[in-house]
């Protein structure tokens, strides 16, 4: 018999399921700089990339966690070398159709945030076909910020309600936090709890602006080929070890 969910929480984590973060975000950062070390192609490093996002999504789901959204593809990486881009496309593809059973089995729900524009019409519907797939589970949900930017979709989503406004919808002089958010890519889904970066970067990089404005962040010098089961620990116990405030006070300092 199966464990109840808080109990296997602390056993895996070494933290009760109430300290547990509903959502966790991740920037994968540092397969590049991980296969160099290697003496292997920078294309190498996103190959055993996946092998890290296996893990934590797999860990993800045992711990009950609600969500986790992994930052795939920025906006900005079309810089990169077009070799590198349409490996990553490739790898996009194949996780997509080889994850499916899993997807299936393990009861998660696929959702993805970002243009659509400019990725391959095969990713598309692969990323499509996946979603509809998973789109009655009721499990952890896992959402790719793939071709993603929080500029472009804080934009996206003036021009959203701007277009409301005009047809009467919506009155800008009521506009409240949720209007706006209920008008961003991630609609309907909690904010982040817990921020994991990698590679020991120290900035945000244009990832979820507007959601993380009460995250509590945690980077690790690993990169994300390094990040295991173990580091992912490390993570959960740093977030349960934090008070969060949330702008007020704890009770002991109004004492």
């Amino acid at each position: 018999m199966d464990e109840p969910t808080s109990a296997a929480s602390t056993r895996i984590a070494g933290v009760p399921a109430e300290r547990l973060p509903r959502h966790v975000a991740v920037i994968m950062d540092g397969n590049g700089r991980w296969a160099q070390r290697q003496g292997l192609p920078r294309i190498e490093g996103h190959r055993h990339g996946v092998d890290s996002v296996r893990c934590v999504t797999e860990e993800c789901a045992r711990l009950g966690i609600e969500q986790l959204t992994l930052y795939c593809l920025s906006s900005e990486n079309w810089k990169r070398p077009r070799e590198e881009l349409d490996f990553l496309m490739h790898l996009l593809e194949q996780y997509l159709v080889e994850q499916r059973s899993a997807i299936l089995r393990e009861n998660v729900r696929l959702h993805v945030i970002g243009r659509r524009e400019g990725l391959p019409e095969r990713v598309l519907t692969q990323l499509d076909k996946t979603i509809e797939m998973s789109r009655a589970n009721t499990g952890l949900r896992v959402c790719l910020a793939i071709n993603y930017g929080a500029r472009a979709e804080i934009v996206d989503a003036v021009r959203r309600i701007g277009r409301e406004i005009q047809r009467g919808r919506l009155d800008p002089d009521t506009l409240t936090e949720d209007d706006v958010a209920d008008h961003l890519d991630t609609a309907g889904m909690p904010d982040p709890d817990l921020l994991i970066r990698t590679a020991g970067e120290m900035r945000l990089s244009n990832y979820l602006l507007w959601q993380i404005s009460y995250a509590e962040i945690w980077v690790t010098d690993a990169t994300w080929p390094e990040f295991d089961k173990q580091q992912f620990h490390r993570a959960l116990r740093a977030f349960a070890s934090r008070n969060r405030r949330f702008g007020g006070l704890l009770d002991l300092e109004e004492e």
